[in-house]
């Protein structure tokens, strides 16, 4: 990392960009919705489309000089396109806006486009491994529409999609969300399509976390079956903080005028820039051997805790993540949370499905490999990071009660 005006011009900032840094290169980050970008994305997010202003969409702006900025947009649209949906015949299906800030002004703006307000959404409980932005009552999306919400089998912890196609059948959702933010195995997007088929709704997914997986052909495709996709392009897809809204043509209007002027003003132009280089990337050989190796890790690191003795919720995962039941050895998420970090592995404390617990405080952690693969980890080194991290929490009732 070389930066060359800031230690002049502000030492404060340049000293916590440096210790910052150094902090990531020296933990073993084993947060499931992080990941390291790459230089060329880097450059990107801090080029000189930062001073540009082009509110509107290309060809149809409210300022001047956004020549290149229309040809920036379009590109990363095409890039976006491109990746994710497989025989360019289809292209003329789907819509892409590429402007929203993050995942969660993305996933407002389907709503307010699609659903009057006070209407159902369906969504995963977020104690069950759903998202805030999926009709919860601290989100926004739970005060303007009314969740209606589905969870996991108590004894398998999966998808019981009968027990989901009964509740969409009593409740007639407008639109249903699947696609979460802490459940490890595979989403059958063909049982959702016949669940909304039969209510009359919209499916949405929500790819943001496995949206790399998709990519790189480690997780199915939503797109035979969806009507709107959501996703932010970091996480597994090695991109800067944003997001993108794929539609069916069908409702690409209303949500381009949802994105702006609804929710936003002006698009970052140097994040879209960057968008556009994370995607490119995604389409190489190596990023599809990197989803893969992404899956195989976390296999192995959740098979390896379970051999220590540690419950993992569903018995393993088919993705990037899995959640650790810490409580049922005597240990809180957020103990564990902060034990590990004390140690160099960094995890975020988390529910778990049927969570009696605050989740401030609750009663495992999820851990997630996106960030770790990209450093070249392998599955041999999942065993040691494992063994670590048994031994950390075993000691742990011992050592660091005061933690409490």
């Amino acid at each position: 990392m070389i930066l060359k005006n800031l230690p002049k011009t502000d030492s404060e900032i340049y000293k916590l960009i440096v210790a910052e840094d150094k902090r990531q290169k020296e933990t073993i980050n084993l947060i499931a919705s992080e990941n390291f970008v790459s230089e060329s994305v880097l450059e990107a997010l801090g080029s000189i489309f930062t001073n540009k202003y082009s509110e509107g969409y290309p060809h149809a702006r409210y300022y001047g000089g956004n020549e290149f900025c229309d040809k920036l947009e379009k590109l990363c649209q095409e890039r976006a396109l491109k990746l994710f949906i497989r025989q360019p015949a289809d292209y003329k299906n789907w819509n892409v806006n590429v402007q929203p800030y993050s995942g969660s002004p993305a996933n407002l703006a389907v709503y307010l486009a699609l659903v009057p307000l006070n209407e159902k959404i369906m969504g995963m409980q977020l104690n069950m491994g759903g998202h805030l932005t999926h009709g919860h009552k601290a989100s926004a999306t739970g005060k303007l529409w009314k969740q209606i919400s589905y969870g996991v089998d108590p004894k398998t912890e999966q998808l019981d999609y009968n027990e989901i196609s009964r509740i969409a059948k009593k409740e007639k959702p407008k639109l249903i969300v699947c696609g979460y933010t802490a459940y490890s195995r595979i989403i059958d997007f063909k049982k959702f399509r016949k669940i909304a088929d039969a209510v009359n709704a919209i499916l949405m997914v929500d790819m943001s976390h496995f949206a790399g997986l998709v990519a790189g052909g480690a997780y199915p495709s939503p797109f035979k079956y969806a009507d709107i996709i959501t996703t932010t392009t970091h996480k597994t897809l090695r991109g800067p903080r944003a997001a993108l809204i794929f539609s069916k043509k069908e409702f690409s209007a209303a949500i381009d005028k949802a994105v702006f002027p609804g929710l936003q003003g002006g698009p970052h132009m140097n994040t879209i820039a960057s968008v556009a280089v994370a995607l490119a990337e995604a389409t190489r050989p190596e990023f599809k051997k990197y989803a893969k190796q992404v899956v195989k890790n976390a296999k192995t690191l959740a098979s390896e805790l379970q051999k220590f003795g540690w419950r993992i919720i569903s018995g393993g995962t088919d993705t990037h993540l899995f959640l650790m039941d810490t409580i049922s050895r005597g240990i809180s998420g957020k103990i564990a949370e902060k034990i590990l970090e004390k140690n160099g592995i960094i995890v975020n404390k988390n529910t778990i499905p049927f969570d009696t617990r605050s989740p401030a405080d609750p009663s495992g952690i999820r851990i997630g490999t996106p960030a770790i693969t990209t450093r070249g980890f392998k599955e041999k080194d999942m065993r040691k990071i494992a063994k670590k991290i048994n031994f950390i929490l075993t000691g742990l009732t011992k050592k660091y009660t005061e933690l409490k």
